[in-house]
């Protein structure tokens, strides 16, 4: 029995670069009559098997790409906590740095006003004690005065 030959079939295939369809010429396969449709099986396998290749290379693309955005927005959350930790800390820094220059101004302005008292109250030990030197040398002037007046005296009375 003859078949009569079947027309090449031409098929869409996706290039092994994955991004554009190209034509594919196929040959019939066999002699027999079957041969067409085992023809037709295998450029089904084949169009099935590049299909589910693009699909799964199409998901695989997404979940990478779902990957490093998660990764980058977990990155940049660290960043910004780590960022904002930083910030308060020199926040801060520069606080306690103004506090440190008003304390030392206090500090400065009271040392000023110790040195004044201990001026003021070694003047007032020095005029006690100058008070006491004169309450001592107008006793002793006192004594002598008398001791002279009584030496006076006992001259006159004898």
């Amino acid at each position: 029995m003859y078949s009569p030959q079947l027309p090449l079939a031409r098929t869409r295939v996706l290039s092994p670069s994955g991004s554009e369809p190209y034509l594919a010429d196929r040959h019939p396969v066999g002699g027999g009559g079957g041969g067409g449709a085992l023809e037709a099986s295998l450029l089904g396998l084949i169009h099935d098997h590049h299909h589910s290749k693009v699909l799964l290379r199409d998901r695989a693309e997404k979940a990478k790409k779902d990957a490093i955005r998660s990764a980058a927005a977990v990155s940049d959350l660290l960043v910004q906590t780590v960022n904002g930790g930083v910030q308060e800390a020199f926040l801060n820094q520069k606080r306690i740095e103004l506090e440190i220059r008003a304390l030392a101004a206090t500090v400065s302005r009271f040392t000023k006003q110790t040195d004044h008292w201990l001026a003021s109250t070694h003047a007032l030990n020095s005029a006690v004690k100058e008070i006491g030197d004169f309450e001592n040398w107008s006793k002793i002037m006192d004594y002598d005065c008398k001791s002279i007046n009584a030496a006076i005296r006992n001259i006159h009375q004898a």
